[in-house]
């Protein structure tokens, strides 16, 4: 297989190809991937995703020039074992990383909220911590300003369903909120650890007893790449949702909804900014539109953040975003700003994120890498795999 970087130079890219003729189990033997194209042979960590057709990944490490070609070889033979994205469970919440570091935390337990809150913003199905590989945490939940923020989550917010206005968002108002309901896949490997979240948007206010309005998974996939050693952790966040009825969801115009991050309570408005893909920052970015965005600021650990990515094929791409110009952190991909969006019945709309946690600063012109390095596929050409 060879593997070619396009116009732009690619960073420890994941990458994948099909493998239609794999079949799982040790009468086939293991999968070898070998680098051969930069002067020696050396092993490559791969993985077998469990798509239909099945899917071998693996990370395309270090720096490819714009242009230049890097060529594997396939085959079935024992290969030394190597660590793993690790996925760790308890009670309320699942975590992602490795080398004993977390990553990241997905609560699926329900939370209550602090006393003397209503219990109406009780909640699951979030991440909450998000960490940098040196430790700090970037999120929080139940801040006393808006007890509804649960560090990075997803709800819609002005909706109509069956004629009724819901509001998923802000769950004081009674009117819906947001559940866990299972795990759809979990997965782990020397490339990726990955976990699939079913969730359903419950509509409060339906005569009778609540009703479900919408079906959603989250597919959450840390890679093995970055880490402690090199101070950042790359994810991916997919969001799919599909209705659950024969009712269409309206996502009213709304300035916020859809995706959410709220940061940590060491930010303000004095040490921390943002930036995004067109140079807008807090005091002008609201509401624009953008690929990517930078948020970031000083922690107790020193400068830290988080690049938000945009996938090219998302809904209104490039999105347009909720920036909070004063006061504490709030940042949120919001497609509904300039009009609304109808989810009908049998379709699946999927947007896709990729997340990039970084200690230290980056630049603007490595965050606009980033997304071309998420945007644009390298040419990969595909021979039969060697027996």
């Amino acid at each position: 297989m060879s593997v070619r970087a396009g116009d732009h130079a690619l960073i420890d890219r994941p990458v994948s190809v099909p493998i239609k003729d794999y079949r799982p189990g040790p009468e086939q033997g293991a999968l070898r991937l070998e680098e051969i194209s930069r002067g020696e042979r050396r092993i490559v960590p791969c993985q077998v995703e469990t798509a239909d057709p099945p899917k071998l990944w693996w990370i395309l490490d270090g720096i490819t020039k714009p242009g230049t070609e890097r060529v594997f070889e396939l085959s079935r033979a024992p290969t030394e074992a190597t660590s793993l994205v690790e996925i760790s469970m308890d009670s309320t919440g699942l975590a992602l990383g490795w080398a004993d570091r977390e990553a990241l935390r997905y609560i699926y337990g329900t939370i209550p909220p602090p006393d003397p809150a209503s219990d109406l913003y009780r909640r699951s199905g979030f991440i909450h911590p998000v960490r940098t590989p040196g430790g700090k945490v970037l999120t929080r939940i139940h801040p006393s300003d808006h007890i509804h923020h649960m560090g990075f989550w997803a709800p819609w917010t002005k909706t109509e369903f069956e004629g009724r206005a819901v509001d998923f968002w802000n769950l004081g108002e009674g009117e819906g909120t947001v559940r866990f309901t299972g795990f759809k896949h979990l997965q782990t490997g020397p490339v990726f650890g990955e976990f699939v979240a079913q969730h359903q948007y419950i509509d409060l206010t339906a005569p009778g007893e609540a009703k479900v309005a919408l079906n959603e998974e989250w597919q959450v996939r840390l890679w093995k790449v970055g880490g402690p050693q090199d101070d950042f952790w790359l994810w991916e966040f997919v969001i799919t949702q599909r209705c659950a009825t024969q009712s269409p969801l309206i996502i009213k115009q709304y300035r916020y909804g859809g995706f959410g991050f709220r940061g940590t309570a060491d930010w303000n408005a004095e040490n921390s900014n943002y930036l995004t893909s067109l140079g807008k920052t807090r005091e002008d970015g609201n509401g624009t539109r953008t690929r990517w965005c930078d948020v970031f600021g000083v922690t107790d650990k020193g400068m830290a953040g988080i690049v938000f990515l945009s996938h090219p094929e998302n809904y209104t791409h490039p999105e347009p975003v909720r920036i909070w110009p004063q006061g504490d952190v709030f940042f949120g991909f919001c497609p509904v700003v300039n009009s609304d969006w109808t989810l009908k019945p049998g379709i699946s709309y999927t947007r896709r994120y990729r997340i990039y946690v970084h200690d230290g600063e980056i630049s603007q012109s490595r965050a606009e890498l980033l997304w071309q390095n998420y945007a644009a596929s390298p040419d990969i050409q595909v021979e039969r795999m060697s027996k």
